[in-house]
């Protein structure tokens, strides 16, 4: 008994040790690996702007003109997400598509397809893990009523601010709704909802933040304001 009492204790913390890893120092190593991707793509889109800029880009683009993309293939890398609120290196990737294997496990944002994409009427849904493959969306529950949410693609920045966070089960398919929650309305504006799970280890429950856009800055006029000034303090 005595033995087998040890033999426990040592596969107990063995299992703990494990899990520890896996949830904090495992998310670590993998969310600055993904950070770092997200900055290098980040990165060269601002490079391939500056060396190959727009022929009619004459002191910059309008920015009353909202450029949007076409929603591309399953997994396609379309953009990079900032939140200041997160620190200066918060930066995840966001891939279209919501497959866990593919795209959550990897650490990329998923773009839910179908719903609308940077700057488009509608609403811009997106998924990604509070805990293991790097955590992108751990800290979404600290959003502050006014933070900026940041979605630059290779056109330029989309700047959202955060409005309202609530928690539902996950059979709650109306948060990415045009209009999220409203049924049978159309599209009345330009709102982005970031998913994920509520607690953590929690797979019946989500938390839903909303945000919605407030303005687009062109590639070629360089990063906003709101990458630097936009946590509400």
């Amino acid at each position: 008994m005595s033995v087998l009492g040890e033999l426990l204790l040592t596969a107990g913390v063995v299992l703990l040790l494990f899990v520890s890893w896996q949830m904090w120092f495992g998310d670590m190593i993998i969310g600055s690996q993904k950070q770092a991707e997200a900055s290098a793509l980040a990165q060269q889109w601002q490079t391939d702007a500056r060396a190959d800029p727009p022929a009619s880009d004459e002191g910059g683009a309008d920015p009353a003109i909202v450029p949007v993309l076409g929603e591309p293939g399953e997994g396609a890398q379309f953009g990079v997400m900032f939140v200041p609120r997160f620190g200066p290196d918060w930066q995840f990737t966001i891939a279209n598509g919501t497959a866990k294997k593919t795209i959550l496990d990897e650490g990329y944002i998923g773009h839910y397809p179908g719903t609308a994409m940077p700057g488009a009427e509608g609403n811009m849904a997106v998924a990604a893990h509070r805990w293991t493959s790097g955590a992108p969306f751990d800290p979404v529950d600290r959003l502050v009523i006014g933070d900026a949410i940041v979605v630059q693609t290779q056109d330029g920045w989309y700047t959202y601010r955060f409005r309202n966070v609530e928690y539902v089960q996950d059979t709650a398919v109306e948060v990415l709704n045009p209009v999220p929650q409203q049924v049978d309305l159309s599209a009345n504006g330009r709102y982005l909802t970031l998913t994920s799970c509520a607690p953590k280890l929690n797979m019946l429950e989500r938390i839903i933040s909303y945000a919605v856009f407030e303005d687009f800055t062109p590639i070629t006029a360089g990063p906003p304001a709101a990458l630097t000034d936009g946590v509400v303090s």
